[in-house]
């Protein structure tokens, strides 16, 4: 584990303490990943006695979501399924067969929260049979389609869509696919030893209550999971991109995409393809929150740097998913990055450098230069505006892969000497000078002139 100053490490244990001791929190853990190294773990409290370490499973909650979403982009990436196909044609016959498996992982599919019956979460789980059967018209919700609203039933659904494609269970599924090959081995259906019990704490007197840690049944996809400070370390690398053989990048990539926002006009907080996300301090993260009787965790990943936090208490309540936010910042604002020295590369395609420099669409602006990993990087003289990076094609052109040219092809215009003229950006003009005339539309318009 990489050493942190004392006085990060101080100021990390202090943010940690004053949240175990304000919210009466038996035992909490917590730690920090950076450049795909877990650089820090700390406890308050104690289990059995003693203190917690990064290997005490605590139930994570909603975090299973993210693994069963990972288990419906497997099998989109395996052709298997698409996201726009109805659930009728996966899982026939209920309420929402004519919603998409993308509104299912958004949770934009009108679809209840909870299931019809006892309280799932301290309750025997029934059967998936049982669970579908439930699935009513009753079950959805007045709000229009496609407006936000979070629902565990989805994913309930979700993880029956998996066994039957899979033919084992959600669970072994996930094992197979996901935790093995990832050495995520300490993350369970049930709880396995040395582990935490779920308590909640009296409002009003320092005296606990033992929860229930039932087994879901066919709800287990919403929340059934325990895990490990080291096994979501692992995970926190894999939202960030680190995927090794489970899914391509750009597959996670998509699913950290916004697909529902979760908090109206702000947009702090939204949903992509079954992983929550986050805009805080600049910072664009991923991952989820969780909860269950007795339990409470988070963990969110940022992808701009590989780094990310997490955090699992054995209580009902008393701890808010901001303690991430909190640490993440104190990491930043005690040792913040040290850029690597800059150095000429040797591996630069000079071909391309009467490409670069400035470009105009119409009469704004912009810059173009290469990147170091080779792609091409548009962006506006200014920042404000549409900015993309390019990946070549190998045939001269390029495709867009992010901002508002995702997906699009960038053309280079020549002349006859074979000297860049003007770049075509899907029917897009930029040019050298500002409505350059003797490119194409606009081709300088009417010419410029003073004031009258």
């Amino acid at each position: 584990m990489t050493s942190l100053l004392p006085t990060t490490e101080r100021a990390l244990l202090h943010r940690l303490a004053v949240e175990q001791r304000d919210g009466r929190v038996p035992s909490i853990i917590a730690g920090l990943v950076r450049d795909g190294e877990t650089i820090w773990v700390d406890a308050r409290g104690e289990v059995d006695g003693t203190a917690p370490t990064s290997d005490t499973q605590y139930r994570v909650g909603s975090i299973t979501k993210t693994f069963v979403a990972v288990l419906v982009l497997r099998l989109r990436d395996e052709g298997r399924l698409d996201l726009a196909d109805k659930l009728d044609q996966h899982v026939p016959g209920t309420s929402i067969g004519n919603r998409s498996i993308t509104e299912i992982l958004t949770h934009s599919s009108g679809l209840t929260a909870e299931p019809a019956g006892p309280w799932w979460e301290r309750t025997p789980g029934g059967s998936a049979g049982e669970l579908l059967a439930t699935l009513d018209g009753s079950g959805l919700r007045p709000a229009p389609r496609h407006v936000f609203h979070y629902s565990n039933v989805g994913f309930g659904v979700l993880g029956e869509l998996v066994a039957r494609h899979r033919g084992r269970s959600w669970f072994d599924a996930a094992r197979e696919e996901i935790l093995e090959p990832l050495g995520m081995n300490r993350t369970t259906p049930a709880p396995v030893a040395p582990h935490a019990r779920g308590w909640a704490v009296h409002p009003w007197a320092d005296v606990l209550l033992p929860e229930p840690a039932e087994d879901a049944g066919a709800m287990a996809p919403a929340g059934q999971l325990w895990s490990t400070v080291d096994d979501m370390a692992r995970w926190i690398r894999f939202v960030a991109g680190e995927t090794g053989e489970v899914l391509h990048p750009d597959t996670v990539a998509e699913m950290r995409a916004p697909g529902a926002v979760d908090d109206g006009d702000q947009w702090r907080a939204g949903f992509g393809l079954g992983l929550q996300l986050f805009r805080h301090g600049g910072r664009r993260l991923a991952g989820h929150t969780g909860s269950m009787p007795g339990f409470l965790a988070t963990m969110l990943a940022n992808p701009a740097d590989g780094s990310g936090a997490v955090f699992m208490a054995n209580t009902t309540s008393g701890v808010g998913s901001a303690i991430v936010l909190d640490l993440l910042d104190i990491l930043d604002k005690h040792e913040p990055r040290i850029p690597e020295p800059w150095k000429p590369r040797a591996d630069v395609d000079t071909a391309l450098l009467d490409l670069t420099g400035q470009w105009y669409w119409g009469p704004t602006p912009h810059v173009l230069r290469i990147l170091p990993d080779g792609l091409l990087d548009l962006v506006p003289w200014q920042g404000k505006g549409r900015a993309s990076r390019f990946r070549s094609n190998g045939d001269g052109t390029w495709t867009g892969l992010d901002g508002y040219y995702a997906g699009e092809v960038l053309r280079v215009g020549r002349a006859a000497d074979g000297a860049p003229t003007h770049l075509d950006l899907n029917t897009f003009i930029f040019t050298r000078t500002p409505y350059a005339e003797d490119a194409p539309v606009p081709g300088g318009v009417d010419g410029w002139r003073p004031a009258e």
